[in-house]
């Protein structure tokens, strides 16, 4: 059991429902759940956090500790409480080869979460770091109709590292030009260059998105996380939205 930096807050283990583990490319069938610190049995929002490449090696639990920083956050700015999910992608899939976050993993374990909890459905919302902001870009960009807000941090837009480009950014821009998003960079990240993040959210734009917008922090490297989630900004954009509410620009 992981202790959350909210006093009393704790998340707890849980496994995919072991039909669906069969179906599974890399995702560890456990993930951590940090309930709501109020009102947990009412239906409320869901917060989902891709982890990077290097939590693939690291114990489940340890992953959970880098989700402090959202329940911190939730808690000091206001916020409504919130479930708070954390998944694993392991290092290397059933077949041996290295892997990524896979949509058809994320979309098991969402139809789970959405099952076994009171989760509104409407205010579901995604962020990651690093691969785990590939993986918002990958999974929003192929199922833009599961979630209210995405917010990638420092994401590569390929799944082969860093430097790839996937071939299918254009589609996925296409599919997010409804969805609010805002992603986030470092000016002097030399792991993942912010012009990932720009690429990415041009794409959209050029595609008639006007939700899509992009912080970059002039020098902040590849760890810009930490001041993404301690944020007001960030919480208090994500939490205005709905699926059931959208907010156009002019």
């Amino acid at each position: 059991m992981v202790k959350s930096a909210k006093a009393g807050s704790s998340a707890k283990n849980y496994t995919l429902n072991p039909q669906k583990n069969t179906h599974l490319i890399s995702l560890n069938p456990d993930y951590l759940v940090f309930s709501p610190f109020k009102n947990p049995e009412a239906n409320t929002s869901l917060l989902i956090y891709l982890h990077g490449s290097g939590g693939g090696f690291a114990p489940l639990e340890r992953i959970g500790w880098q989700a402090n920083a959202l329940l911190s956050g939730i808690d000091k700015f206001g916020k409504e409480s919130c479930y708070v999910v954390v998944p694993q992608c392991f290092q290397k899939t059933k077949s041996g080869e290295k892997s990524t976050w896979e949509p058809s993993d994320l979309n098991l374990l969402l139809d789970e979460l959405l099952k076994k909890f009171p989760i509104d459905s409407n205010r579901v919302y995604l962020t990651g770091n690093s691969m785990g902001g590939y993986g918002c870009w990958a999974w929003g960009g192929r199922n833009p109709e599961r979630f209210a807000a995405i917010a990638p941090i420092v994401g590569g837009i390929g799944p082969h590292g860093p430097r790839d480009i996937s071939p299918d950014i254009s589609r996925w821009s296409r599919n997010l030009v409804k969805v609010p998003i805002y992603a986030f960079a470092g000016g002097k990240d030399r792991v993942v260059p912010a012009d990932r993040s720009e690429k990415m959210i041009a794409e959209i734009r050029n595609a008639g998105g006007k939700l899509a917008k992009l912080k970059i922090y002039p020098e902040g490297g590849h760890n810009v996380r930490q001041q993404v989630y301690n944020s007001k900004e960030f919480y208090d954009w994500m939490f205005s939205y709905s699926r059931t509410k959208v907010k156009t620009p002019n």
